[in-house]
């Protein structure tokens, strides 16, 4: 058998390499056809290479931390209905190029939200890229600096998924209008822009220091934008205060 897990590894077949010993004991068990026995083992390596697309999509998205959506506590703030992002979990938005837009006052929970649903992408075969307003406009002014902008913003609307996170926390360059509505145009009907702000769209163009440009982002958002308005409380303080009542437990013990 060390010969054929050898030639297996050689020839890149390392799920059928690692299933072999329980699939030699299971079909010895079970009595299993050489038709049954190879198709368990034909299982194993289709799985582990959509485990290896899997990770590597993953890792091409830049998502800060994984966080799914089987994690977000609905319970603690139920303004947030489960059933809509659920639905949206289902990707159906990004088969239609449709936008997502999150709303809400920080720490409610849109970050898990908006990695929650990447990831939920990612798992049905969609490439994803995250970004955070302030890394995006960092880069963004590097990329002209350097005479990369072209590149980037070809990188930005290649994607199925776009999500930039935290709009609305900075006040962003005066280039960042321009390049910010040269994606949201090229990924019109192209592919989805996931949106997550504790900014009202009224301020949008005081944000990027330009109404006409802000007017035109908007007007291809929301014709078919999937608008989620947050509110509640911040899960941040509930941490916090969970945090500081077992530390109170925890010297309580010690007295």
């Amino acid at each position: 058998m060390e010969q054929i897990l050898y030639q297996l590894k050689m020839i890149r077949l390392s799920g059928m390499a690692n299933g072999l010993p329980i699939r030699i004991q299971e079909a010895q068990a079970n009595d299993l056809s050489y038709l049954d026995f190879l198709a368990n083992l034909l299982k194993d390596e289709l799985l582990k290479r959509q485990e290896r697309l899997l990770n590597r999509r993953l890792k091409s998205a830049k998502l800060p931390e994984l966080k799914t959506l089987d994690t977000f506590d609905f319970s603690f703030n139920p303004a947030i209905r489960k059933k809509t992002i659920m639905d949206l979990s289902a990707c159906r938005f990004i088969q239609n190029n449709e936008p997502v837009i999150l709303l809400g006052p920080p720490g409610v929970g849109k970050t898990h939200l908006a990695i929650g649903l990447a990831i939920a992408a990612v798992e049905k075969g969609f490439t994803v890229i995250y970004r955070s307003i302030f890394d995006l406009a960092e880069e963004l002014a590097e990329a002209a600096a350097l005479g990369q902008r072209k590149q980037m913003i070809h990188d930005l609307v290649k994607p199925d998924l776009l999500v930039i996170d935290e709009f609305g926390m900075r006040n962003l360059a005066p280039s960042a209008a321009e390049d910010l509505l040269e994606i949201i145009h090229r990924r019109y009907r192209r592919g989805s822009t996931l949106i997550a702000t504790n900014r009202p769209l009224e301020d949008w163009g005081k944000l990027l220091g330009d109404n006409a440009a802000t007017s035109a982002i908007l007007d291809r958002m929301m014709h078919t934008v999937h608008m989620i308005m947050i509110t509640g409380r911040s899960y941040r303080l509930k941490h916090a205060d969970e945090k500081e009542q077992k530390e109170l437990d925890n010297e309580s013990k010690k007295e």
